[in-house]
């Protein structure tokens, strides 16, 4: 089985007097997982998108951007749920300590099939942005601290997946020396295995200076060693990117010794033969 667990339905257009969240566009991503072979998708709106989730954020960029209505995106999801088309419905959760108990509340009102932990700032400095963290700090103290905030999402109970987790490789910026990458790596497989989450493979990477998937096949191979599960993802935010290089993917994760992918359904997670 293939799935595509990490897409983005919103509607990036200026004006959008149809709404963000369309079935008609939605529809387009689920043609496109057809052509692509994808057997089933999830959406995986950013939860920063929605004036739900306001209170929670205290970055300038993040409260620039709560917009959306978060009802809407849900009702849209659900509907193609309701129709029996292989949607799944989630949301990429970014992680800050100090907001788990209201974000845990805010969630619970929702039917989740699964949701996904994000790192995008570390102590106010992007991940995936310029200035990025590895511009602020020396590598391997930026590494440090981004891998310290993926383990406390981990262990947040808030989570069902880690998404491109090793996302602090963004523009390419990595320590000196192997040992450097093997310690934190070894650390985050032990809290991902303790925590009982999955992690994500994710073909952005291929797209973004980095140029390779997430996460490194070391980093991979720690998560196996311990058990912890995988999904597959294509992190589209168009139709077009859905189920894009996914072979890829999969061929990381065969070298890894995986041989089953999750899917979810309602919060519950079982395994299945890796197409």
């Amino acid at each position: 089985m293939i799935v595509d667990y990490h897409m983005h339905l919103r509607d990036r257009e200026e004006e959008s007097p149809r709404g963000r969240y369309r079935f008609d566009n939605l529809e387009r991503y689920v043609e496109q997982a057809a052509r692509a072979g994808v057997d089933e998708i999830g959406f995986t709106e950013h939860v920063y998108h929605f004036r739900q989730t306001h209170s929670l954020w205290e970055i300038p960029w993040m409260l620039d951007r709560c917009s959306d209505d978060l009802d809407e995106y849900v009702g849209t999801v659900d509907e193609a749920r309701r129709q029996g088309l292989p949607v799944k419905l989630g949301l990429e959760v970014d992680y800050f300590p100090g907001t788990e108990a209201r974000l845990a509340e805010l969630l619970a009102q929702y039917e989740w099939d699964y949701l996904l932990g994000s790192v995008h700032f570390v102590d106010g400095f992007a991940i995936d942005q310029e200035p990025s963290l590895t511009d602020k700090l020396p590598v391997a103290e930026a590494w440090r601290r981004y891998f310290v905030w993926l383990r406390n999402a981990a262990r947040s109970g808030l989570f069902d997946a880690l998404s491109h987790p090793d996302l602090v490789k963004f523009f390419g910026a990595r320590p000196d020396g192997a040992e450097a990458t093997h310690y934190v790596y070894e650390e985050t497989a032990d809290a991902v295995e303790a925590a009982g989450v999955c992690v994500e493979i994710s073909t952005k990477g291929l797209r973004v200076p980095a140029g390779e998937l997430y996460p490194a096949p070391e980093l991979l191979r720690a998560f196996h060693e311990r058990g912890a599960p995988i999904t597959l993802a294509s992190d589209a935010h168009e139709p077009k990117d859905v189920g894009r290089d996914l072979d890829r993917a999969v061929e990381l994760a065969r070298a890894a010794a995986y041989e089953t992918v999750t899917v979810f359904d309602r919060k519950e997670r079982h395994q299945e033969p890796l197409g």
